[in-house]
């Protein structure tokens, strides 16, 4: 059981199978056993349809390279991916290789070990760092960095993550909410360790509990999974994934986060009244 909210989501078959998301009926998607993955021939860029509904298939990466990824792709094992998430520390020389391999971009954040910012400017490879992203018809949040513990870059403490977060609110109720968040820190207690730089931030806990976004991804947490059902916890209606190393997922293409409060019980002239009152607006003069 989670030390949070949460519960951890029970342990599948022993044997390897990428983890599906289905709809089900009056509740949101959960994750099964695919016992029969299908698809893992050549890969092919024509979406999975399953049970009438549209499925992407979805790799994340995050820490270390995986051997079956580089330096040449196990087509076997992964197939068609319609979606490739990076949620930091690795070299962008192997994100540039997984955007050729499968021909499509990689959206990324970077982590407290990725020290090389110009070297990720660089055509397939999109930055999700502070702002939402509608990919493939998924809202994508992005959030990088660690907990700071000796200044070095990409660390924030929780404080300047809880502003960045609040300065998110604004595109959140434009875009209605968001489906998938990606991070490189996991939330405060879902799976983090006690040393500060291992530490996850209390902030993202708040940000589940109000936009309750279907799934939050994330690495930094180095930990070895028998099997993929140990990356997951649950928090309320929010599927929390480590994908360390790397991870095989499909989700079904028309899942939607619930609309934020802000777009249904505030309004527009009340947001806006909201942002303007802040201390930042107002030194602005606005």
């Amino acid at each position: 059981m989670n030390r949070i909210f949460g519960k951890q989501a029970p342990v599948g078959a022993n044997d390897y199978s990428p983890l599906q998301a289905v709809r089900t009926s009056g509740t949101r998607p959960r994750f099964i056993q695919n016992v029969n993955p299908g698809g893992c021939g050549a890969p092919s860029r024509r979406p999975t349809e399953r049970n009438g509904l549209v499925m992407l298939r979805v790799l994340t990466v995050s820490d270390v390279i995986d051997p079956d990824l580089y330096p040449v792709v196990d087509t076997d094992r992964f197939g068609r991916v319609d979606l490739i998430f990076s949620c930091g520390d690795l070299p962008p020389e192997y994100l540039l290789h997984l955007s050729r391999s499968f021909g499509i971009p990689v959206h990324y954040v970077r982590g407290n070990h990725d020290i090389r910012p110009k070297a990720m400017l660089q055509p397939g490879l999109v930055d999700l760092h502070e702002r939402i992203r509608v990919v493939e018809g998924l809202r994508v949040l992005g959030l990088e960095g660690s907990m700071w513990y000796n200044g070095g870059p990409v660390q924030y403490t929780e404080k300047q993550m809880q502003r960045i977060v609040r300065g998110l609110r604004a595109s959140l109720w434009w875009h209605g909410g968001v489906d998938v968040v990606i991070t490189h820190a996991p939330p405060r207690g879902v799976g983090d360790e006690e040393d500060l730089c291992h530490r996850g931030f209390e902030c993202f806990l708040g940000l589940i509990q109000r936009y309750q976004p279907a799934y939050f991804i994330h690495g930094h947490i180095h930990r070895l999974f028998a099997d993929p059902s140990e990356r997951i916890t649950v928090l309320g209606r929010t599927i929390v994934v480590n994908t360390f190393g790397s991870h095989l997922m499909e989700i079904d293409h028309d899942i939607l986060a619930p609309q934020t409060d802000l777009l249904e019980k505030k309004g527009v002239g009340r947001l806006w009244h909201r942002l303007l009152r802040r201390p930042s607006a107002r030194r602005r003069g606005l």
